[in-house]
């Protein structure tokens, strides 16, 4: 089997019972426990039967909850390996970009951040979308990127017009806050962009949620309950686009430098 056990997850999330998807979300959330535990104490866990976990293997399309927990392992002790790594390699940029928010950032990924700000250097247009609440968080990284990079787009506070969505590319990366509650309008642009072969990018409190669940990169909130957990990983991805392609953003912060003091617009 090809797949990992997240994106086996993921593939079959919508198909599965409820009982059988809080046992999956808890695996997902908890895989080291998942890994060790037998199968009559992950069900315990999940607040399930243990025959549930056992069905959850076979509607994955596995042989048995052995080979579910033996995937899951290799799964988690690559994870556990990688995140030994990044420990040792105390300069890397989004490393030390996460330390003064700590309280704010513990469930964000390296290897996802760094495949995020990469895509978001490369790609043609970025599309920014956040709905409601979450488009303070939306509009702040949207003004930041501008600073850097060049055709970044905003949806509107409460949807978006399909004619903009219609020029994304496979070469674009659309950028979806999907918080909850969780809004209909995030899930239709993640959705449509999906459909456009843009990258989708999502920035919200759990891998299964609506948006995550068929998103390519999930950047996990870590806490949903202020502003300023949205605000701090939109400043991580701000400043880590800026150290990885200093050369661009420092020739596009200079003209708009040149155009700030034409306009004499601040102060100081």
């Amino acid at each position: 089997m090809n797949q990992s056990f997240q994106e086996l997850i993921k593939h079959k999330f919508p198909d599965l019972s409820r009982g059988q998807k809080k046992v999956a979300e808890f695996l997902v959330n908890f895989m080291e426990k998942g890994s060790l535990y037998t199968a009559g104490q992950i069900g315990k866990e999940a607040g399930v039967s243990e025959t549930t976990v056992i069905r959850l293997a076979y509607a994955l399309g596995l042989n048995g909850f052995s080979d579910l927990q033996e995937l899951m392992r290799k799964e988690w002790l690559s994870s556990a390996e990688l995140k030994e790594a990044a420990s040792k390699h105390a300069a890397d940029s989004a490393a030390e970009e996460k330390k003064p928010f700590s309280e704010w950032l513990s469930p964000v990924d390296e290897k996802e951040l760094s495949q995020a700000v990469d895509a978001l250097i490369k790609s043609d247009q970025v599309y920014i979308a956040g709905f409601r609440e979450s488009h303070t968080a939306a509009y702040w990284l949207y003004y930041k990127m501008n600073q850097l990079r060049n055709h970044v787009l905003l949806s509107f506070p409460t949807g978006f017009l399909l004619e903009t969505l219609c020029n994304l590319t496979n070469a674009s990366t659309v950028v979806v806050f999907s918080l909850p509650r969780y809004t209909k309008e995030a899930l239709e642009v993640a959705q449509q962009a999906k459909k456009q072969g843009a990258k989708v990018i999502a920035i919200t409190d759990r891998r299964l949620s609506p948006v995550g669940q068929i998103a390519d990169i999930t950047l996990l909130a870590g806490t949903t309950e202020h502003i300023l957990s949205l605000l701090a990983l939109s400043q991580v991805v701000i400043s880590s686009m800026q150290k990885r392609d200093e050369k661009t953003a420092g020739k596009r912060q200079e003209h708009l430098e040149k155009l700030y003091a034409e306009q004499d617009i601040f102060l100081e």
